[in-house]
């Protein structure tokens, strides 16, 4: 706790607005111990070989100055050696451990493989994520209209659905599948946001847990090898500059990926999903078609959606609470009755129906697809779809059928070699060919 007071006071002093992980001055600013970084150093050398002093500092996010202690006292205890040095000191020179060295790195490898960066304590990240949390009223209706300028919606859509946004709270998309309901949540990706800070790991008592995901999370700051070579880097070494995290999850979401997941061959443990999302969004597609049934799923969101908090287990039984700052998108095409019972869905915040489209959506959304696919739509080609499919039919519209179709009828234009332009006959063999028969099983 004493490094982020330092570090917001830090920022308070030069007026900065947001949160930024200042640079640690020393260790115990750090929330580390001089016991941790010696292990770290023995593991580096062991995996490496030979190191520079300031690659070792990189490594380790931390500077020179904070790490020489920890140096020279491996030194006096035999476990490392300087093998090349030069007029700038320790900081220039290539270490390497000694024999007895590799004996105790093999040692510290049995509790886990931490390489680097070291960790942050838990009580800082979850002040930190406090401190990141998205503020009511960043929301407009002209940056939501920015990020869904891919989608064709109503002109009542940002009404409903920018509130549900801004709240940042927790939101249920349903309707029959096909409408966008998937679709639509992932557009939320695209809403430009301020950046937050990401810890690469933290420590919580005594385990290492890894945050930062590659996968998950797209790092700003391009220029990665001049912040780690900088000898004044502008921020804290040991986090990640990140765009605020998307995360989607589907079927295969079990009650297992919600927890603490710890990996044998690191002997680290791996972040849950909402952990990883934490000041940003976590979409549960598909939900109700699940691994785990609805009831258990929904159960498991209750009080952290109630308190902001949550809490983990490690695989020795220990649990740990940790903040749930993220913006829970539930996506079903199931009906909400069928999900979940009153309580939990009055935690949910906010409701949307995502209704099937009216002929004048349908048109629009047909046309705006064939321009994109650069082809040629008749009038008359559209209205046959709507009175030859629909009408005649009786077949309900939804939103993914103009685009279904249509990728048909070209997918048969290239293989039959033919001019690039829908016909009635075309778009005829693509509906037969995309929907099953409505009288299979009277033959």
């Amino acid at each position: 706790m004493q490094q982020l007071t330092v570090q917001l006071q830090r920022q308070r002093d030069r007026g900065g607005e947001r949160f930024r992980p200042e640079p640690p001055a020393s260790l115990e600013e750090a929330g580390v111990t001089s016991s941790l970084v010696e292990r770290m150093i023995l593991k580096i050398l062991y995996f490496r070989g030979e190191v520079g002093g300031r690659e070792l500092a990189n490594l380790i996010g931390f500077s020179f100055s904070m790490i020489e202690p920890a140096l020279a006292f491996l030194k006096h205890e035999r476990l490392i050696e300087t093998k090349r040095s030069s007029a700038l000191g320790s900081v220039s020179a290539v270490f390497a451990t000694t024999e007895e060295g590799r004996k105790r790195a093999k040692e510290f490898l049995e509790a886990n493989q931490l390489l680097g960066p070291a960790p942050v304590p838990l009580a800082c990240y979850a002040e930190a994520v406090r401190a990141q949390k998205i503020q009511s009223g960043w929301m407009t209706q002209e940056r939501l209209e920015r990020a869904f300028t891919e989608a064709i919606v109503t002109d009542d859509f940002f009404s409903r659905f920018g509130p549900a946004v801004n709240s940042f709270k927790s939101m249920l998309i349903y309707g029959k599948p096909g409408n966008g309901k998937s679709f639509l949540s992932e557009q939320l990706a695209r809403i430009d946001s301020d950046p937050i800070y990401i810890p690469v790991h933290i420590q919580a008592d005594g385990q290492i847990i890894k945050v930062y995901d590659p996968l998950y999370h797209e790092r700003i700051d391009t220029e990665e090898e001049s912040i780690f070579l900088s000898d004044e880097p502008e921020y804290d070494r040991r986090w990640v500059k990140c765009k605020r995290p998307f995360l989607t999850t589907g079927g295969e979401l079990t009650m297992g990926m919600l927890d603490l997941m710890y990996v044998p061959t690191s002997k680290i443990y791996d972040a849950p999903y909402q952990l990883k999302a934490n000041n940003g969004i976590y979409l549960v597609d598909d939900f109700g078609r699940q691994q785990v049934s609805p009831a258990a799923l929904l159960n498991r969101w209750i009080y952290p959606l109630d308190r902001g908090v949550d809490y983990l287990s490690f695989q020795t039984g220990t649990k740990i609470q940790v903040p749930f700052e993220c913006f829970l998108v539930f996506s079903s095409n199931l009906n909400p009755s069928d999900l979940g019972d009153e309580a939990f869905l009055r935690r949910l915040e906010y409701k949307m129906f995502m209704r099937n489209p009216d002929k004048a959506e349908f048109v629009k959304i047909f046309y705006d697809f064939c321009e994109r696919q650069k082809i040629n739509c008749s009038d008359s080609l559209v209205s046959h779809v709507i009175v030859e499919h629909y009408d005649r039919t009786d077949r309900k519209m939804r939103r993914c059928h103009p685009r279904d179709i249509v990728r048909v009828a070209i997918d048969l234009i290239k293989f039959e070699q033919r001019p690039y332009e829908l016909t009635r006959e075309l778009i005829d063999r693509a509906f037969e060919l995309k929907f099953v028969a409505p009288n299979y099983g009277d033959e």
